[in-house]
């Protein structure tokens, strides 16, 4: 039995909490896509087994959302280079994890942090793209759900945290087409903190539900500062294999000479640098 004296307290907690937080609008639960409907969440954008985003057709926003509180994001723009204009940037970025909506109608995005990816590619600048992790909370102002007269199919707008609003969004899955809610890249400091979250009592149609590979086990890209601690380990075995060359060929040679009208004439060895 919970004391009379901490009653007051635990009252004021909920009306706290109930003012904070509300229920998450089951209006929003779906695949939502802009109107190149060629960017969409899921497995089709992003493959976290071999840690590859994937390029669509055409640049695109995609936003899902679940009822039990998840979201996942696709991002593929092209961004123009005022210094070089014949030389425009593209930037894929992919991140998901859990929403919720205030009372004031404001959704709050927070990732896991882990998960996020983000790809540019600056042909005029780097000869390969730039592959780094991505983590980016979100603060949508307001949005609205409506069915579009224009089009006849149910409509997002999202609006960000100072009330610009993004590009329309279009229901395209119901329900949702998303990666499994839960973290997929996995760090040692990371914990089961989202799996345990996951209840299993939404609809969600996601993609490699059986998890039977231990997502990112075995990283495909080696850092750069890797690639340098191995080129260095490669030098100096090339100078030990050069030296090695060198004092072979002048055994070879001083025994070869010996032979050779006692010693006079002969050749010098040839030694092979490897960097």
């Amino acid at each position: 039995m919970i004391p009379s004296a901490r009653w007051p307290t635990l009252c004021l907690f909920y009306v706290f909490s109930s003012s904070i937080f509300a229920q998450n609008d089951p209006q929003l639960t779906g695949t939502w896509s802009t109107k190149s409907n060629k960017v969409f969440t899921g497995p089709g954008f992003y493959d976290p087994v071999n840690e590859r985003l994937k390029e669509p057709e055409l640049t695109g926003i995609s936003y899902s959302f679940t009822d039990d509180g998840f979201y996942e994001e696709a991002y593929y723009r092209a961004l123009g280079n005022p210094q070089v204009p014949s030389c425009p940037r593209g930037l894929m970025q992919f991140q998901h994890g859990t929403f919720t909506k205030t009372a004031n109608g404001s959704l709050i995005l927070t990732p896991f942090a882990v998960d996020g990816r983000q790809l540019l590619s600056d042909p005029c600048q780097y000869s390969n793209s730039i592959y780094t992790r991505y983590n980016q909370s979100e603060n949508f102002l307001r949005y609205e759900v409506f069915k579009d007269p224009y089009h006849g199919v149910m409509r997002l707008n999202l609006y960000r945290f100072d009330g610009s609003p993004m590009n329309a969004m279009y229901l395209a899955y119901k329900p949702p087409q998303m990666l499994p809610t839960q973290t997929m890249n996995p760090t040692t400091s990371a914990t089961a903190a989202a799996q345990a979250r996951q209840t299993g009592s939404g609809k969600v149609k996601r993609g490699l539900e059986d998890m039977s590979l231990p997502l990112n086990k075995h990283v495909l890209r080696k850092r750069q500062k890797d690639l340098g601690v191995h080129a260095d380990t490669w030098w100096w075995f090339g100078v030990a294999l050069t030296a090695l060359v060198v004092m072979e060929g002048e055994d070879s040679e001083a025994n070869r000479s010996t032979k050779i009208n006692g010693g006079a004439g002969g050749a010098g060895g040839v030694g092979v640098v490897f960097v």
